[in-house]
């Protein structure tokens, strides 16, 4: 039905192609029913293309950022100020206003094993608070402690809780989780950081700057 040379391997002796199947066994081409033939064709002929498409976004990345950096670097040269914001981030925009391609530089933050030292002292510290812990409360610590689809804790969530302003039951400062949030400060691992380019469009009618996607999944 199609070319199937990745799946494939020289001719059986009978003169009948074998495909493998998921299981790495050979099977002869006979026993491959006409739709399952069909969605190995589809399957493998858009992730072909997927995969050029990939690749042209990575090479475009790649090729902006470098314009980009050199814009700045041309800029700085000229005028000896320092161009863009903290940790390298900068953004230029058209002459109207309405376009703009921004460098955003993004810290790759992790913890370490502090981490579940904060959060068996919140943990008592909820239950200082009320008989049984303020279900609410316990409630928001649970969310902040969970793992996202790649199985790591969210780190925004986590240091979100610096921002709560705590109290006791009598309506003190709670020593108890200022040490908790002294221990999440302390459990943060910087393990490097990631460069984003993102271009902006604005809407004529609202006037709000939108994000022109590059992410097929999020069209």
């Amino acid at each position: 039905m199609t070319d199937q040379s990745e799946n494939t391997t020289p001719q059986s002796a009978t003169s009948e192609p074998m495909w493998m199947d998921s299981e790495g066994r050979y099977v002869p081409l006979s026993r491959v029913s006409e739709a399952d033939q069909m969605k190995d064709e589809l399957v493998r002929r858009l992730t072909a293309t997927a995969k050029q498409m990939s690749d042209s976004l990575r090479a475009f990345k790649e090729s902006s950022l470098s314009e980009v950096m050199a814009a700045k670097d041309l800029l700085f040269e000229k005028y000896g100020a320092r161009i863009g914001g903290a940790q390298g981030n900068v953004t230029f925009r058209s002459f109207d206003g309405s376009l703009e391609v921004e460098v955003a530089v993004s810290k790759r933050i992790s913890f370490g094993p502090e981490l579940q030292a904060a959060k068996a002292l919140i943990d008592e510290c909820i239950e200082d608070w009320a008989e049984g812990g303020n279900a609410n409360i316990r409630a928001l610590v649970e969310h902040a402690f969970q793992v996202n689809k790649q199985g790591r804790i969210d780190t925004g969530r986590v240091l979100g809780l610096r921002k709560l302003d705590m109290k006791t039951a009598e309506g003190k400062p709670d020593p108890k989780w200022d040490k908790a949030m002294s221990a999440i400060s302390d459990a943060i691992r910087v393990d490097g950081s990631a460069t984003y380019i993102r271009f902006y469009e604005r809407d004529e009618q609202t006037g709000r700057m939108d994000q022109i996607v590059l992410n097929i999944a999020s069209l």
